[in-house]
């Protein structure tokens, strides 16, 4: 039985397209849409494709050969993904050069018996190629927090589930991806239920689609497992209600990026031989999905160890590491870095006020953009509220210790240089010493030295009076009275 396409994914012009528009239209209601018009000055696009659209892979070979890569078997199945191995860029490049004489001379059946399709998947390239500018991230996709993030922090700072610092797997997650005509990727929704933008450098893929709140139709009964191959005979005693779903369908060609919304599944096939780059982001408008996942993997999790419960000294803890482990962070991951990004944001906003000398700040497009982003944190701290977080022990993170790291100071920057791009359509001046303590001194705001966040009622009570200062609180009364600084709640 065939499948039910119900539409096809929208095309549009990404140059006839603002920035506010791609968040209406289609980020803040997590809809699939087709980009065209922002690869034509892409490095990539250049050395890595011949004139005629074929990949140029001897220059990618000869340059990146090196580099140790995870390869899939599209013909192996390996529990709920395809079977993977690790080999080098050139070994790869040289078996799938092997294949394709193989299957495309008059060889005999036999001389193919054994050989499969090999399929480069989440190849770390700008991690282990900085100073090679393959591409620059459209603006569309800049307001990355995940990535961001991963440039200046470990997404798990417990070290028995940290990696380590070197470790390319965990390192951030823009990937290449590289395949033969014929491969393909199983049914899935992407990790950390994140967004996630796909740009074919060469070649073309056929995407299908099926939204999230058909997710229950594609589950067995006791919705554990999911279809693997949507094309293959799915059992209709495991799979039930297969046959009512309703799909949308996409062919991306050469130049065009496609966006994935946060909890779309989809199986994507390459119709040619092709090259794509592809980035896993989360920020504030899809902040509950991965909170989502997080609280139903961790209670999948604590039931499937119930047993241990009564004779395990640090039950929680194991919880924890297991989620950590089996989807990429846990609760004290995702809260330490929902309390980083907070003080970055109050940091913008706090700039933003006392550099400015009219309310009018507050009305600004950077201004609301940072508002909305505290709002949406704060939402999700109030859930976290009631979880195992809300008696978290050994945990702090105080704005002064916080002002000292390197790291934060530039994240701080980055997030700045983000809000610029996206609002301003132009770069800041690189000055990460403006988030000094000194500085805030000097702009009103050292009451915020003292803040110190433990648990996520702390982090809700310092955003809300944060908003309530900054925002409600008439910035020139604040002047005109002489005051000095503005109130902060202190040590929460």
């Amino acid at each position: 039985m065939g499948l039910n396409i119900g539409g096809v994914v929208e095309k549009v012009n990404g140059h006839e397209l603002s920035y506010s528009t791609f968040v209406e239209k289609y980020l803040s209601k997590n809809e699939p849409v087709v980009i065209t018009g922002f690869m034509d000055d892409w490095r990539a696009c250049r050395d890595w494709v011949f004139d005629d659209g074929r990949p140029n892979l001897q220059f990618i070979s000869s340059n990146f050969g090196d580099s140790k890569v995870q390869v899939a078997d599209c013909g192996s199945r390996e529990f709920t993904e395809q079977k993977r191995f690790e080999m080098s860029v050139s070994e790869f490049i040289d078996q799938w050069l092997e294949f394709s004489l193989l299957e495309h001379g008059n060889h005999p059946p036999s001389k193919l018996k054994g050989k499969t399709l090999l399929y480069l998947k989440d190849w770390h390239f700008v991690k282990e190629y900085p100073e090679y500018t393959a591409y620059t991230t459209p603006l569309f996709f800049l307001d990355d927090w995940l990535n961001l993030y991963l440039d200046h922090y470990h997404m798990h700072e417990d070290p028995d589930t940290n990696q380590k610092r070197d470790d390319l797997r965990c390192s951030d997650y823009r990937f290449v991806y590289m395949g033969a005509k014929g491969t393909w990727t199983p049914f899935h929704a992407d990790v950390f239920r994140s967004y996630s933008w796909s740009a074919n450098v060469c070649g073309k893929k056929q995407w299908y689609f099926l939204s999230p709140g058909q997710r229950h139709l594609v589950f067995d009964r006791n919705m554990k497992s999911s279809v693997y191959d949507i094309f293959e005979e799915v059992s209709e005693t495991i799979f039930p209600n297969f046959k009512k779903t309703i799909w949308l369908e996409c062919t991306q060609d050469q130049n065009e990026i496609i966006f994935v919304p946060s909890g779309w599944f989809h199986q994507v096939h390459n119709l040619e031989d092709t090259i794509s780059i592809n980035h896993n982001w989360f920020n504030a408008y899809n902040l509950s999905w991965v909170w989502d996942l997080l609280l139903g993997d961790y209670k999948e999790a604590t039931e499937y160890i119930e047993d241990v419960k009564d004779i395990c000294d640090d039950f929680e803890g194991l919880c924890q590491r297991n989620l950590a482990a089996n989807t990429g962070m846990n609760f004290y991951d995702f809260f330490n870095f929902m309390v980083r990004f907070s003080f970055a944001n109050i940091l913008q906003l706090c700039h933003l006020a006392g550099s400015s000398a009219f309310a009018k700040w507050r009305s600004s497009c950077k201004a609301q953009h940072f508002i909305f982003n505290l709002e949406s944190t704060k939402d999700i701290a109030i859930k976290m509220k009631f979880t195992c977080l809300s008696e978290i022990h050994n945990f702090s993170l105080d704005f002064r210790s916080i002002l000292e790291e390197p790291a934060f100071l530039e994240l701080c920057f980055q997030l700045e240089r983000t809000g610029a791009f996206i609002h301003d359509q132009h770069a800041p001046i690189d000055n990460t010493k403006k988030y000094s303590m000194d500085d805030l001194v000097d702009l009103g705001f050292c009451n915020l030295f003292s803040t110190v966040v433990c648990n996520p009622e702390d982090l809700v009570i310092l955003i809300d009076r944060t908003l309530q200062n900054l925002i409600i609180l008439p910035w020139e009364r604040s002047r005109m009275a002489g005051v000095n600084e503005i109130e902060f709640p202190a040590s929460l």
